[in-house]
């Protein structure tokens, strides 16, 4: 009974109607986790970070990837694509890069880009170096031999075993210069072991480096030199979507189809490391701190000049400190700007001045390494910088000899043998008017009134006079009717 009385209708759809609500809350709930998961990994991935790097690779684009990937790492961005346009670049720099590459705990993209562009020289090592090496169409990379240090050009080592020795029967010869071979042995190793990190062409690799031999796009792709060759940066990331890299050792899967991108431009301090670190700019800096500090000190001023000087001074010291330079030109373009300072202070009738300007120009010449792309200081710059220290030097020695002839204008020797004209006597006490100016004067002779006299001597603020004779003889003839 108690069962069929709870069993009513009234009561049976009491209980089917909250059962309902009790079900749309859950239905509610389940709808908004869905939504919630669904939301999450696109409010948590962050966008793929975008460098550039479109110039010749120096202290300042390193120090721009550098922090780029630092920066990818503390954002936790899922990838890094570099897009690259480079002639090539300092070897310390690239290797800085490539350090910082193979540290990266994000994976790393190197994108030749846009078409036209290309990976040169130290740009195919940066390449090889990606845990992602890409080209856009119509680009390049390759010739990547190494240069050395100062030098007009290195010669080319001469592979053992070529076919013309073998054809003639001689013993294959070894390079010709022991330095070129150590570097070219150097660069080879290096390259070939990017090479076999990231499963790439070798001996490709060996060859752009002996040999400076370039590839395209499609080519490099058949040969296995780059993984992809991608339109634009969508279709990067979609074709490396599901691939797999290592990084420090373990394996990741890369996710990057239909991912945001975020450009990171290089900031200001980036921009004035750039213009600082060009050589030309380096020997034009030293050049005006040099000369700002000479002037200030041969014509003290209200400091401008010596404050312009030390500024500039310290800048061009801080780019050679930043630039591969060569000692021994550094020193001969020290050595002549002594040189010429010297001629300044002491005129040795244009010796100095010419040893310094010839000393100043094979210094300038030796002082960068001319073969690296964008780090050579131009022989044009170098003879104009030497043709306007020359300059100085003639208009200093020019303002010194008319100086030197110039006669004296004040103190004791152009007062002595001074005509005058005595104005009154009187009280012990005789003035005259010496050069326009009234001075109290002594003699040993007895004078009057409108004599005319003529300086001995001085003492103090009393001029010794003696009658201007000459004068004085010539007054009676003048005087005659």
């Amino acid at each position: 009974m108690a069962s069929a009385r709870s069993l009513r209708p009234g009561r049976l759809i009491a209980a089917m109607r909250h059962g309902k609500r009790g079900w749309h809350l859950l239905l509610v709930l389940l709808l908004a986790l869905l939504l919630l998961a669904l939301a999450l990994p696109a409010v948590s991935a962050s966008p793929v970070l975008v460098l550039t790097l479109q110039d010749a690779i120096g202290p300042a684009s390193a120090d721009y990837l550098i922090r780029g990937l630092r920066k990818a790492e503390s954002s936790g961005a899922p990838l890094v694509v570099i897009e690259l346009d480079t002639p090539g670049g300092l070897d310390s720099s690239m290797r800085q890069i490539i350090q910082a590459i193979l540290a990266s705990p994000v994976p790393v993209a190197v994108y030749v880009r846009p078409e036209g562009a290309r990976a040169a020289s130290a740009g195919t090592y940066i390449l090889y170096a990606a845990h992602i090496a890409a080209m856009a169409p119509a680009t390049t990379l390759g010739a990547a031999t190494p240069v050395a240090l100062g030098m007009p050009g290195m010669p080319r080592e001469k592979p053992p075993g070529t076919e013309t020795d073998k054809a003639e029967g001689k013993p294959s010869a070894g390079p010709p210069d022991p330095m070129a071979a150590k570097q070219v042995n150097d660069a080879t190793a290096f390259i070939r072991g990017l090479a076999q990190l990231r499963g790439r062409n070798a001996d490709w690799a060996e060859r752009a480096v002996r040999e400076a031999a370039t590839l395209t796009a499609s080519e490099a792709l058949q040969a296995k030199v780059i993984d992809v060759v991608a339109k634009d940066l969508p279709d990067l990331l979609s074709q490396i979507d599901g691939r797999t890299v290592r990084l420090r050792g373990a394996e990741a899967t890369l996710a990057t189809r239909g991912l945001a991108f975020e450009t990171r431009p290089p900031d200001w301090r980036q921009r004035l490391l750039s213009v600082i670190a060009n050589p030309a700019l380096a020997l034009i800096l030293m050049m005006i701190g040099i000369y700002g500090l000479i002037f200030e000190f041969s014509a003290p001023s209200f400091g401008l000049a010596g404050v312009a000087g030390a500024i500039c001074l310290f800048l061009g010291l801080f780019a050679l400190q930043l630039l591969p330079v060569n000692y021994a030109g550094l020193a001969l373009l020290l050595f002549g700007i002594g040189l010429l300072v010297a001629e300044v202070l002491s005129p040795s009738f244009g010796a100095f001045g010419v040893g310094g300007v010839i000393a100043f120009i094979a210094g300038g010449i030796l002082l960068f390494d001319h073969d690296a792309p964008g780090f050579g200081v131009p022989l044009p710059l170098i003879l104009a910088l030497a043709a306007t220290s020359a300059a100085v030097i003639l208009l200093g020695c020019g303002m010194a000899m008319k100086a030197r002839r110039r006669p004296v204008v004040s103190g004791r020797e152009v007062m002595v043998g001074a005509p005058g004209q005595v104005l009154e006597v009187g009280q012990g006490e005789i003035w005259a008017q010496v050069q326009g100016e009234r001075w109290r004067v002594s003699s040993r002779q007895p004078l009057a009134s409108g004599q005319r006299i003529r300086v001995i001597g001085l003492h103090g603020l009393t001029l010794d006079v003696q009658l201007d004779t000459a004068s004085t003889a010539a007054q009676p003839q003048g005087a005659t009717p």
